[in-house]
């Protein structure tokens, strides 16, 4: 049997700055490549703090994970991309706002700098669809 990959970014999400699509998916398994806190009905920064772009994020998620037959509940794991570490708690509680009781493993880094200007913090994830929920 031949794997599939298949790789796509939703019409109702942010344009990739670069040759990639947001989503890849083999068979229940989901991976959301780098993400970053634009509103994709304007492109641009859905606010110049990271609590705002926290939130626009995790908006962006749930429409990518609701594309492939999954949601925020069915993350399995997250990695943030802070630029500046004294914005972790203003992340934090934006992120448990947005993603309620589910808390999924998370690794955070502090970076140097990320590609579009004014991005503070950027997150990608890996999930499973709704019919490969983890035990």
């Amino acid at each position: 049997m031949k794997t599939r990959v298949e790789t796509f970014t939703p019409p109702s999400t942010p344009k990739p700055i670069g040759p990639y699509s947001h989503i890849a998916k083999v068979g229940e398994h989901i991976w959301i490549g780098g993400t970053a806190g634009v509103d994709p009905s304007t492109q641009q920064l859905a606010g110049p703090h990271v609590a705002e772009q926290t939130r626009q994020i995790l908006k962006s998620f749930k429409v990518m994970l609701e594309s492939v037959g999954s949601g925020l509940d069915h993350i399995v794991h997250v990695n943030v991309f802070l630029q500046d570490m004294s914005d972790f708690e203003a992340m934090n509680s934006a992120y448990v706002e947005m993603m309620g009781e589910h808390r999924p493993a998370r690794t955070v880094f502090s970076v140097k700098e990320l590609p579009k200007p004014g991005v503070l913090l950027t997150m990608n994830l890996t999930a499973v669809t709704k019919s490969g929920s983890p035990a």
